[in-house]
């Protein structure tokens, strides 16, 4: 069981703590409700983050790689080791720079991510149809909100259809 957080520092917005306490609960509901898809998958979760980091970034070196993680670059490359052994990465040398090696996702993890995504998308769909349509649209407008005060505004605009 987790633990309880501290108490919020004096002065700070009871309001926006409270509702931070709120959003915290729902990404644990969250992680929870789609973590049965990831167990599947034979891909252990650090594994998953680096495929994650890769897909957003479209290709990336080992360093920045090494720094999204926030690991030493020799672990970043132990698990890129691992993920090209199981065809789900691959290094390709730079055209410029023979000595800089990029990172790209293969065909086979793009297949994975791509239906890890469709089973997370349906297990959230299913706890969203058990809301009534009025608490969903209420969602789906804090979400857009919340996303472009993080300053992911595209997520935001791509929730818009999501409402009913």
């Amino acid at each position: 069981m987790r633990s309880r957080p501290s108490p919020h520092p004096a002065g700070s917005d009871d309001a926006a703590f409270a509702a931070a306490a709120l959003v915290d609960a729902a990404g644990q509901a969250l992680v929870l409700a789609t973590s049965a898809a990831n167990d599947n998958s034979g891909v252990s979760a650090a594994q998953l983050r680096v495929l994650g980091v890769v897909d957003q970034a479209g290709s990336i070196n080992l360093t920045q790689l090494a720094i999204a993680l926030h690991t030493a670059p020799s672990s970043a490359s132990r698990l890129c080791d691992r993920l090209e052994a199981a065809d789900l990465l691959r290094r390709t040398n730079d055209d410029r720079d023979r000595r800089e090696v990029w990172l790209v996702l293969t065909p086979t993890a793009r297949r994975l991510l791509d239906g890890l995504g469709r089973q997370r998308q349906e297990t959230i769909a299913a706890v969203l149809r058990r809301m009534s349509p009025d608490d969903r649209a209420a969602l789906v407008q804090g979400l857009q909100s919340f996303s472009h005060a993080a300053g992911t505004p595209g997520v935001a605009d791509a929730s818009k259809a999501q409402a009913s």
